[in-house]
């Protein structure tokens, strides 16, 4: 009788951890991006450079492409995109501080059936006043593959890419 009331106890204790856990993530947040069918048109203005002060209550993000003569990069922030870059370009936008999750994503229209794999995410912790620089950068390993990652700079590099790279603006294609 015993081990059976002690059995009984270790399941209901292993039960109830395993319904705890952290439940999966939407399929649709995706590390961060929106809705693959989203398109972008992008504008990149060489001329410009403009920089922006962070809100007290916020965080400021540079988000940078660094290929030349690059594919239309989309970015997104949990689960929403919030623009996108087309060749060396960059764009910056706030967030609350806290854990986001930060997505680029290749927009192709050659490459569209494979498009929403070819990307990178990562998670940005974000503190009200600071500025991050986030870098994306394709690298070609042959004509159909390609390898895409995104990741922090220093701050001095942000500020290098901001002067030698274009001003990205854009909104969705209709």
């Amino acid at each position: 009788m015993i081990k059976t009331m002690v059995a009984g106890i270790l399941l209901v204790l292993f039960a109830s951890s395993v319904f705890a856990q952290d439940p999966a993530p939407e399929p649709s947040v995706r590390g961060g991006c929106g809705p693959s069918e989203a398109y972008f048109d992008v504008k990149a203005d060489r001329k410009q450079h403009p920089v922006a002060t962070p809100d007290a209550s916020k965080a400021l993000v540079y988000i940078f492409e660094d290929m030349e003569h690059g594919p239309t990069m989309r970015v997104g922030l949990d689960g929403a995109w919030v623009g996108a870059n087309k060749g060396k370009s960059y764009f910056f936008f706030s967030v609350d501080p806290g854990d986001h999750q930060v997505c680029t994503n290749w927009q192709s229209g050659t490459f569209k059936e494979t498009s929403k794999r070819i990307g990178s995410a990562m998670t940005l912790k974000a503190e009200a006043g600071k500025v991050y620089y986030l870098r994306t950068q394709v690298y070609e390993r042959s004509e159909q593959d390609h390898n895409v990652k995104l990741e922090p700079v220093e701050t001095a590099e942000g500020q290098f890419l901001i002067s030698a790279s274009a001003f990205s603006t854009s909104h969705p294609k209709k």
